[in-house]
């Protein structure tokens, strides 16, 4: 009897050159749907604002075309909002992907494993102790993303980092550095820890230029490299026996997509605050959506993007004047999904 469940479709494309490159169709169905999502939310996004914009008028602006007063609004207002958007999405949803395909785990996101945690706390050693300024708070969020990786794996060692062994070394990190967070805002002023909740809370409020090169050269440079290690990490998904059988050096691609996934993770949460559970759902997702076995490192980045600029744009405007962060958006479909997942690895006698 044949299994009901199809294989996703594969087809190998040849080059002049003699390379053979392996193209599985609906997962490239998928990211270029994503793409468009994500375009089309970006457009909507970039006319959404007390001075509305049609899709017809930001597209006409963006090719130049536009008035002066539009030029103004989504060349130096709007548009970087959006990039920052896209790029803090996109970098959480493959730090994620990676997380959860190194630690074979649907739990091992940035979120669960306290790479979030640990960046508030860098921005609130800024803001609490020292008084800084935006500079700074980001520095002080990207340093402590950094030493908080750098302190998950060095717990997690033990002849390799492994699975299990990550998620539960990860969730007591988190909790450690949650209750120094907790510490640091009792020790602040009024105005300091009114500052650092708003920054706590993940936002795209008032993200300008300044956000999107650093971001933009950091993901020109990691994802390129992420992406040239993805058969590596696909192969040590069938264990690190079969991978040093088949000639890759499991903990020395495992180290490099690490390091590469937090610094993406605490790049993006110093570029827009700790926007949560996007690195959490959106691998997930794609991971659904192209039914591939595979890390689907580019559909996850695609999806990131996708759901960050979307949530921002529903919170700009299913709340009428009350508009919410992003993070509070994220916050809540997160958990929802969270607690379906559960539920779900439950049914399944997993957890």
């Amino acid at each position: 009897m044949s299994n009901p469940r199809k294989r996703p479709a594969v087809r190998a494309l040849r080059t002049p050159g003699g390379l053979s490159v392996r193209v599985d169709l609906r997962a490239l169905a998928v990211v270029v749907l994503l793409l468009f999502a994500a375009l089309t939310a970006s457009v909507l996004l970039i006319g959404t604002g007390d001075f509305p914009i049609s899709a017809t008028g930001v597209l006409r602006t963006l090719t130049g075309n536009g008035s002066q007063i539009q030029e103004y609004i989504v060349r130096d207002l709007r548009l970087p909002r959006v990039l920052v958007g896209l790029l803090v999405g996109a970098s959480l949803g493959l730090g994620g992907a990676l997380f959860q395909s190194v630690s074979r785990n649907p739990l091992g996101s940035p979120d669960v494993l306290g790479l979030s945690q640990g960046s508030t706390a860098g921005a609130l050693v800024v803001i609490v102790l020292l008084s800084g300024n935006a500079t700074e708070v980001t520095v002080g969020a990207l340093t402590g993303g950094l030493v908080t990786g750098f302190a998950l794996y060095l717990l997690a060692w033990k002849q390799g980092v492994h699975g299990y062994r990550l998620v539960l070394v990860g969730i007591g990190v988190s909790a450690v550095v949650t209750a120094v967070n907790g510490y640091l805002l009792t020790k602040a002023d009024l105005v300091d820890a009114a500052r650092a909740v708003v920054w706590m809370t993940g936002s795209l409020n008032g993200r300008d230029w300044d956000q999107v090169w650093p971001l933009l050269a950091l993901c020109a440079v990691l994802v390129p490299l992420v992406l040239a290690h993805a058969r590596g990490l696909r192969t040590m998904e069938m264990g690190d026996d079969v991978s040093y059988a088949l000639g890759v050096r499991a903990e020395r691609v495992r180290l490099v997509l690490m390091v590469s996934a937090v610094v993406l993770t605490a790049a993006a949460t110093a570029a827009a605050g700790p926007v949560t559970f996007v690195a959490l759902t959106a691998p997930q997702l794609a991971r659904r959506l192209t039914r591939s076995p595979g890390p689907n490192l580019v559909a996850s980045l695609c999806m990131g993007a996708t759901l960050l600029v979307t949530a921002d744009w529903a919170a700009q405007r299913a709340f009428g004047a009350d508009q919410l962060p992003v993070g509070v958006v994220t916050g809540v479909l997160g958990g929802l999904y969270l607690l379906w997942l559960l539920v779900t690895e439950r049914r399944a006698g997993r957890i």
